[in-house]
C-alpha cells in the first residue's frame, strides 16, 4: 500500500531537533535524493528524529518500509539506527524506487527456491570437522581482534578505514601463499575508498559457501573519520573468527568441493553499502551461493545463551542446520533463536538477493554489548580474551565443511 505524506507536523525546526535529540544542526543540504528501506518499526523515529526533510511517499509490506530522503541525512539515520534500535545498518540504501522496491517481499525462501538448487543438511563429516575444531586458537583469534581494533578507526570514509583494510588483505593473503587454488583480492566500490577483502578458495564446482562480516567500524555522530572507534567487538571480532576459519582450513590442506568465500565488507554501518553491492553482483552473474554465515559481534557473552540465531531476515533450513552442527559438534553450548529486526547485519543484503543467509550472534538483542559504537568498544569489554569467539569458530569450520561435502 502507498501513502503521500504530508511534510506538515513531521519537520520539526531545527532547534527542537537540537533539543530533543541533541542531534547538531550542521545536516548540510544535498539535492540528491535516495531511496532506503527500514525496518516499519522505526518509522517514526526516522520521521521526527533524524530530520529528513523532504518524505514524499513511502510504502510498507511485510514489516519493511521505503522512504525516500535527501543523502544528506544518511550519517543521521545511521546514528539513530545505532542509537535507539541498536542495528549496525538498520537500513539499506538503493539509488531508485525500482531498486527498493525489489526489497520488499524479498525472502531468500522464495528466491532460493525459484532457482531450483538442493541444498544437502546432513552431518557427515565428523571425523573431519572434529579434526579441524581442535585446532581453533584463541590467541589467534585475539591477535587479529588486537590488531584490528588498534587502528583509530575503520570508517569506511576514512584514511585508516582503508589501511586496516589493506591490513586485512595482507594477513589474508599470507594465509594464501603456497596455495594455488586460493587468493586474496580487494573488491573495490566507486562510492567510497574503502574496500571490501574477499580471500577465495576455489572448489572443484562453482557453487559457493561465504562466510564473512564487516570490517569497518563507526563511533559518535559528526566527524566520523577522526573519531575514536576501536570495534573490537563490532565487528573485529568477527573479522578474526572468519580470520581463523580460513587459517585452519588453508592450513590443513583443505581442498574444497564448492568454492569458499571469506568476506570482510566496507560500509556496513552507513546501510549495508558493501555487501549489498556484492551480493546484487553475485546475482546479476548468476552465480550460485548455497550458503552465507554472517559473523557480526562473535566474542562477548552477555546471555545465559552462547550463540544466538537471528530467525528474521534469515533462511529457516538453514538455520536450524546450525543448530543442529551446534547440537553435535559443541553440545556444551547453549543456543536459541531471537530477532534483531530488519537490515540489522549484511546478511539481509544476501537473503535479499535471495541467497541463503543467516546470523549466529554472540548474546540476545537485549544483552547486546552497550559499548559498541563508542571510543570502549575495546577487547577488555571481553575481559582481555577471544575464548567466546573460539566457539563460533569451531560452529563456522563445521558449517563450511559439512556444507562443501
Amino acid at each position: 500500500m502507498k501513502f503521500v505524506v504530508s511534510l506538515l507536523g513531521l519537520v520539526f525546526s531545527a532547534s527542537l531537533l537540537a533539543h530533543s535529540t541533541n542531534i547538531p544542526q550542521e545536516i548540510k543540504e544535498s539535492e540528491k535524493e535516495i531511496w532506503i528501506t527500514l525496518g516499519s518499526d522505526a518509522v517514526l523515529g526516522a520521521q521526527k528524529s533524524v530530520g529528513i526533510d523532504s518524505i514524499e511517499e513511502y510504502t510498507t509490506q511485510d514489516g519493511i518500509t521505503i522512504m525516500k530522503m535527501k543523502e544528506s541525512g544518511i550519517e543521521a539515520m545511521s546514528h539513530l539506527m545505532h542509537d535507539q534500535f541498536k542495528r549496525c545498518g538498520g537500513f539499506v540504501r538503493h539509488d531508485s524506487l525500482e531498486a527498493a522496491q525489489a526489497e520488499l517481499g524479498a525472502t531468500s525462501e522464495r528466491l532460493f527456491a525459484e532457482k531450483s538448487v538442493l541444498v544437502d543438511y546432513s552431518l557427515d563429516q565428523e571425523e573431519l570437522v572434529n579434526e579441524y575444531i581442535s585446532q581453533v586458537n584463541e590467541f589467534q583469534i585475539r591477535s587479529v581482534i588486537q590488531k584490528l581494533s588498534s587502528y583509530k578507526n575503520r570508517y569506511y570514509k576514512s584514511q585508516t578505514g582503508v589501511e586496516s583494510s589493506n591490513w586485512l588483505l595482507s594477513k589474508w593473503q599470507d594465509l594464501a601463499k603456497g596455495r594455488t587454488d586460493a587468493r586474496a583480492y580487494t573488491y573495490k566500490h566507486n562510492r567510497w575508498p574503502q574496500p571490501s577483502v574477499i580471500l577465495e578458495i576455489k572448489g572443484k564446482s562453482d557453487e559457493v559457501i561465504v562466510v564473512g562480516g564487516h570490517a569497518d567500524s563507526v563511533a559518535g555522530w559528526f566527524g566520523r573519520e577522526n573519531a575514536k572507534a576501536p570495534g573490537a567487538d563490532d565487528n573485529a571480532s568477527g573479522i578474526a573468527t572468519t580470520t581463523e576459519v580460513a587459517r585452519i582450513l588453508l592450513e590443513s590442506g583443505y581442498v574444497p568441493e564448492k568454492t569458499i568465500m571469506f568476506m570482510g565488507y566496507a560500509a556496513e554501518e552507513v546501510g549495508l553499502l558493501g555487501s549489498k553491492e556484492i551480493a546484487q553482483d553475485f546475482k546479476a552473474k548468476g552465480k550460485t551461493v548455497v550458503g552465507v554465515m554472517q559473523l557480526d559481534m562473535t566474542n562477548f557473552n552477555g546471555s545465559d545463551l552462547d550463540i544466538v540465531m537471528m530467525s528474521d531476515y534469515t533462511n529457516a533450513a538453514q538455520n536450524a542446520f546450525i543448530g543442529n552442527i551446534l547440537d553435535k559438534y559443541l553440545p556444551g553450548v547453549k543456543w536459541g533463536y531471537d530477532r534483531c529486526g530488519y537490515a540489522c547485519s549484511d546478511h539481509a543484503s544476501w537473503t535479499s538477493a535471495g541467497f541463503p543467509a543467516s546470523m549466529p550472534f554472540e548474546a540476545k538483542k537485549a544483552d547486546m554489548n552497550s559499548r559498541i559504537h563508542t571510543a570502549n568498544d575495546t577487547i577488555a569489554r571481553s575481559n582481555g580474551n577471544a575464548e567466546h569467539a573460539t566457539k563460533f569458530a569451531k560452529m563456522a569450520v563445521a558449517f563450511v565443511v559439512e556444507l562443501d561435502r
